[in-house]
C-alpha cells in the first residue's frame, strides 16, 4: 500500500505547488464582484469575482484595502491584480487581491456615483465650504509630477504673469499603484509646511483610467482637510474628478489654474497707473478746493478783522463819548457851583440886602450917588428896602474934617 499523507500536507503542497506558477503570482483578473463584505473587525474584504461561466473567492487584506480609490459595490465589473493559490486550512482555491480598480465605463460611473453621494451627504462639496484664494499669493505649494508637462506649464504662467511669487513642488505620481498614495501625502505635506498661500492639485490630459486616482476618497479627504484653498486642475475641460467638487477652486487647465492662482502684473501695472492718475487729479482737486476756500477764508477773514476793528473803534468811541459827557457834566456841575458862589457873594454884595437890613441908598435922578458928590439945594431919592422918600439937600457935611 502506498504511503498517505493528510490533508494539511496535501494543501500545503498544493499551495507550494501553485506559488512556484508563475503566472498564477502575477495575474490581472476581470470580473463582477458579488457577495461583497467588510470584516467589521479587520477591515479585509471577502467577496466573489465571477464571470458568465465560473467563480472565485477572493480575498484582500486591509492593509491593500485602504488604498482603494473607490468603493466596491456588487454588480461592479472591476480589474483584480494580485495571486491565486490555496487557502490550506478550507483547502479553498482562492484569489488574493493587491489591488482593484474599476473596469469599463459602466463600474467606473457606479464608483463615481457613489462616492459622489457619500461625500455630497458628508457636505464636502458644500458652497460654504469654498475659501476664496488669496488676491497675492507669496508661496503656492504644487502637488504634481516633476517630469509631467502640467509642472512646465504652472511654471510658464506663473513666471509670465506674476514672477514675485514662489513655487513649491511636492512631486508625486500622478498615476499607477503608488499615485494615490503619494497625491495624499504632498497635499498633507504642503499643508503642514507654513510657507505655501494655497495648494495647486494638478495634472495633464490622459484617459479616463489615467486620471481615475483623483477620484479617490482618500485624495478628497485630504484635500477636504487641508487649511488652505485647494485648486484642482486635472485633465482638460472635460474631465471632472471627485477632487474638482472638494476643492475651492476647479479649473479646467493648468494653465488656466495657473492664471487664476496669480494676478498679471500687466493689469496690475495698468491699475496702478490709473490709481496714480485719480489720485493726482484728486490731489489737484482737493489743492483748488483748498485754494478756494483760502481765498473765500481770507476775505472772511478780511472783513472778521474789518468788522474787528469797526467794533473796536466803536467801543473807543463810545469811551470817549462817555468821557466827554462826564467831562461837561463836570464842567457843568463845576460851573453851576461857581455860579451859586458868585449869586452868594453878589448877593452878600447887593446894596439891596443892606437896604433889608435898615440902610437907605441916595440917589440923585435916578442914579445912586455919594453923599459927598451932593450940593445943597439938590433934589434926591433916599431909597429904603420898601419906600423911597424926596428929599432936599440942606447942606453936606464933611465928616472928615469935622471929626464926627
Amino acid at each position: 500500500m502506498a504511503d498517505y499523507i493528510n490533508v494539511t500536507s496535501l494543501n500545503r503542497l498544493a499551495k507550494q505547488v501553485l506559488a512556484q506558477c508563475d503566472p498564477l503570482n502575477d495575474l490581472i483578473v476581470c470580473g463582477e464582484i458579488s457577495g461583497f463584505t467588510r470584516h467589521y473587525k479587520s477591515g479585509h474584504l471577502y467577496f466573489t469575482l465571477k464571470d458568465e461561466n465560473a467563480a472565485i473567492k477572493t480575498v484582500m487584506f486591509r492593509s491593500q484595502a485602504q488604498l482603494l480609490n473607490f468603493t466596491p459595490q456588487n454588480g461592479m465589473l472591476v480589474l483584480v491584480y494580485g495571486r491565486a493559490t490555496i487557502y490550506e486550512r478550507d483547502g479553498a482555491f482562492q484569489l488574493y487581491a493587491d489591488y482593484m480598480k474599476p473596469f469599463g465605463a459602466g463600474a467606473a460611473q457606479m464608483a463615481f456615483d457613489a462616492l459622489y453621494k457619500k461625500l455630497d451627504s458628508e457636505g464636502l462639496f458644500a458652497p460654504e465650504r469654498k475659501r476664496p484664494l488669496p488676491a497675492v499669493p507669496r508661496c503656492i505649494g504644487v502637488v504634481t509630477s516633476k517630469t509631467g508637462a502640467a509642472w512646465q506649464d504652472v511654471q510658464n504662467v506663473i513666471g509670465r504673469r506674476w514672477p514675485m511669487v514662489k513655487l513649491l513642488l511636492a512631486p508625486v505620481n500622478v498615476q499607477g499603484i503608488e499615485a494615490e498614495k503619494s497625491i495624499t501625502e504632498g497635499i498633507r505635506r504642503l499643508d503642514r509646511d507654513p510657507r505655501p498661500n494655497l495648494i495647486l492639485v494638478t495634472r495633464g490630459g490622459g484617459s479616463k483610467e489615467d486620471l481615475w486616482v483623483f477620484n479617490s476618497e482618500r485624495i478628497a479627504r485630504a484635500a477636504a482637510a487641508c487649511r488652505k484653498p485647494v485648486v484642482s486642475a486635472v485633465g482638460h475641460e472635460i474631465d471632472t474628478s471627485i477632487l474638482d467638487y472638494v476643492a475651492d477652486l476647479r479649473a479646467p487647465t493648468p494653465s488656466a489654474a495657473a492664471e487664476m492662482c496669480v494676478p498679471d502684473q500687466a493689469d496690475v501695472r495698468q491699475k496702478i497707473f490709473i490709481l496714480q492718475q485719480n489720485i493726482q487729479k484728486n490731489i489737484q482737486n482737493r489743492c483748488n478746493l483748498c485754494y478756494n476756500r483760502f481765498n473765500q477764508l481770507a476775505a472772511a477773514q478780511i472783513l472778521q478783522r474789518r468788522h474787528s476793528q469797526l467794533t473796536h473803534r466803536e467801543r473807543e468811541l463810545a469811551a470817549l463819548q462817555a468821557s466827554v459827557q462826564s467831562a461837561a457834566q463836570r464842567r457843568v456841575q463845576s460851573a453851576e457851583r461857581q455860579l451859586q458862589n458868585a449869586a452868594a457873594v453878589a448877593e452878600s454884595l447887593s446894596p439891596y440886602a443892606v437896604l433889608a437890613r435898615g440902610y437907605t441908598l441916595t440917589e440923585r435922578q435916578g442914579v445912586p450917588c455919594a453923599v459927598e458928590a451932593l450940593r445943597p439945594g439938590e433934589t434926591i431919592t433916599v431909597r429904603g428896602a420898601k419906600a423911597a422918600a424926596e428929599c432936599r439937600v440942606e447942606a453936606v457935611h464933611d465928616l472928615e474934617t469935622t471929626g464926627e
